[in-house]
């Protein structure tokens, strides 16, 4: 583990002491994590859905069974670790995987170097309503694992940051030691694969204060950022917490590396054809 639990906590700290927002960053491929480092995050998160955003798919591509979320992970680190110079890295881990004995695998995502975790792929995708999501908690593959492997994390001395999708969430997480709860407002919107059904800002930044709320009932330590569903952009992660108290970050994935990549390489395709000779 390349940064226990007390120092990566340091960081976060000091840049919420120093005024600025804590920023994670999901990284789907070595150049994306070398670059956000570069640009200032303070975390950088690899997760399965990173590897499917970044070949073009959308980010529920992790949620379905298209390959071992949590080897991918495993294979990711090999790319992605190497290049990162001075920011903890986190492992998004399938709390809900009933092949892993999970405090075996957290102990060696810990030798492989990564310092903390994240709940994903995460069944709080799934609306609580459905059947498909009552039969998953009915049949031992529910949120409850989820929380579980963030205790197990916790009490490894990992970074804990896991999503949480309701006010009753962010409390377990809480209580199963959770650092830093991610206040998750649905898929990423915008861009060529972004959802288009979401909240929009204003009912997003009442929700991110519920769960804020209900975390800090918890544990007055505990930090809140805030993720996805309309909050895209930079001037929409502005919006939020600016109409949000306590809230101190933001987490973005498609938004740090998609979004900017889709802009990017179709701008500079054009200049490249817009070539007069």
């Amino acid at each position: 583990m390349k940064y226990t639990r007390a120092e990566s906590l340091d960081r976060i700290e000091s840049t919420i002491e120093s005024g600025d927002p804590v920023i994670g960053a999901g990284a789907g491929t070595g150049i994306s994590a070398k670059f956000a480092e570069r640009g200032g995050v303070d975390l950088l998160i690899i997760y399965n859905s990173g590897r499917y955003r970044m070949n073009g798919r959308g980010s529920l591509a992790g949620l379905l069974p298209y390959g071992d979320a949590n080897e991918i992970v495993v294979e990711m680190g090999h790319e992605v670790i190497p290049v990162v110079e001075d920011t903890p890295v986190l492992a998004g881990v399938n709390g809900t995987d009933p092949f892993r004995e999970m405090s075996v695998f957290i102990e060696d995502l810990r030798r492989r170097g990564f310092s903390g975790v994240q709940n994903f792929p995460t069944v709080g995708l799934i609306d609580e309503d459905s059947s498909y999501r009552k039969n998953l908690e009915e049949t031992g593959m529910g949120y409850d694992k989820e929380v579980e492997m963030i205790r197990e994390a916790s009490e490894q001395g990992m970074l804990t940051c896991p999503y949480v999708f309701t006010e009753e969430q962010a409390k377990a997480m809480t209580e199963a030691g959770a650092d830093v709860i991610v206040s998750h407002m649905g898929l990423t919107t915008s861009g060529d694969i972004g959802a288009e059904t979401a909240l929009d800002l204003d009912d997003a930044a009442e929700r991110v204060q519920a769960h804020h709320d209900a975390a800090k009932e918890v544990r007055d330590d505990v930090h809140v950022i805030c993720h996805g569903g309309p909050i895209a952009w930079p001037d929409d992660a502005k919006y939020v917490l600016n109409n949000t108290e306590g809230v101190v970050g933001f987490f973005g994935a498609s938004s740090i590396e998609r979004l900017a990549t889709e802009e990017a390489i179709e701008d500079q395709a054009r200049k490249f054809k817009d070539i007069d000779f």
